[in-house]
């Protein structure tokens, strides 16, 4: 027998042993998702007599479209099949159950940012179609523009409420999700565990930049949002090549064509209304 259920503290031996057999991760990475937003009503655990054979986490975020609305979306994470169960539908059960219980919380879309490019594919198979984008670049330090007099500008550590914030008043008016509180603890926990990374806010001639940096596999820290004025972008690179030490140069802004996430709507009018050739900015994913 097959059954889609709600996860509790008991099932977090096997969370962990999925995880790491999906993903390779394990110790303080998987340590932070239990330590800043790990609920058990927030995962979805799927038995096959009565053996869990996969899982996935979620997150309680909010779809932003100006003029359209604002709509409660599930961001799917950690969608994780023991490798021994693979190939007998499981994934896609859990999907479809998964469906089920946004349905009876009222919660009207889901997201989700696929692990690699081939899985795409699967999510499309199981009605995900493509929706995020962001841009990522290298900054090149020969580019550098004039550094402008007077003192050098600080780069100051934001706590995760103040970062949500600071990422609402530079996301208005472009359609978005909005994270949740724990999202963002978990962001900003994933952050801390490379020297340097974190969330940041950078006073610019425009207003004030926000940004996020994250340690990659070879210790360089990427990051992984960066939100400017209009006009700021120079600047703030320039700087921040001085400023964040460790950075590799990579950064991500919400312009840009890369596809990122995807997204399901639960309701077939709206999926069939939807303009699916609009493109939204899902950003802080934790890819």
């Amino acid at each position: 027998m097959i059954q889609t259920r709600l996860s509790n503290p008991a099932d977090i031996p096997r969370q962990r042993e999925l995880w790491q057999l999906a993903f390779g991760d394990e110790g303080a990475y998987v340590d932070n998702f239990y330590d800043t937003c790990y609920r058990p009503e927030r995962m979805l655990m799927l038995e096959e007599d009565g053996v869990v054979q996969a899982m996935t986490a979620w997150f309680d975020t909010t779809f932003v479209v100006p003029e359209r609305g604002e709509y409660r979306a599930a961001y799917l994470y950690a969608v994780a099949t023991h490798p021994e169960a693979r190939g007998r539908g499981l994934a896609g059960r859990l999907l479809s159950d998964a469906d089920g219980f946004f349905r009876a919380w009222g919660i009207p879309a889901v997201t989700t940012v696929p692990a690699e490019p081939s899985l795409h594919q699967f999510f499309g198979r199981n009605g995900f179609r493509e929706c995020f984008v962001h841009g990522e670049q290298k900054y090149q330090p020969g580019n550098s523009v004039e550094m402008p007099s007077g003192k050098v500008p600080r780069l100051d550590r934001l706590t995760a409420a103040d970062y949500r914030g600071l990422r609402e008043t530079r996301l208005a008016g472009i359609p978005h999700i909005a994270l949740s509180k724990e999202a963002v603890c978990y962001q900003a926990g994933a952050s801390a565990l490379t020297p340097g990374g974190g969330l940041y806010a950078l006073e610019a001639p425009h207003g004030v930049t926000v940004l996020c940096a994250e340690g990659m596999e070879n210790g360089a820290l990427l990051v992984k949002e960066l939100l400017a004025a209009p006009g700021d972008l120079d600047w703030v690179l320039g700087w921040l090549s001085r400023l964040l030490p460790a950075w590799s140069g990579i950064y991500r802004t919400p312009n840009g064509e890369i596809p990122f996430g995807m997204l399901k709507w639960l309701s077939p009018e709206r999926e069939r209304s939807w303009d699916w050739s609009s493109t939204a900015y899902l950003g802080l994913a934790f890819d």
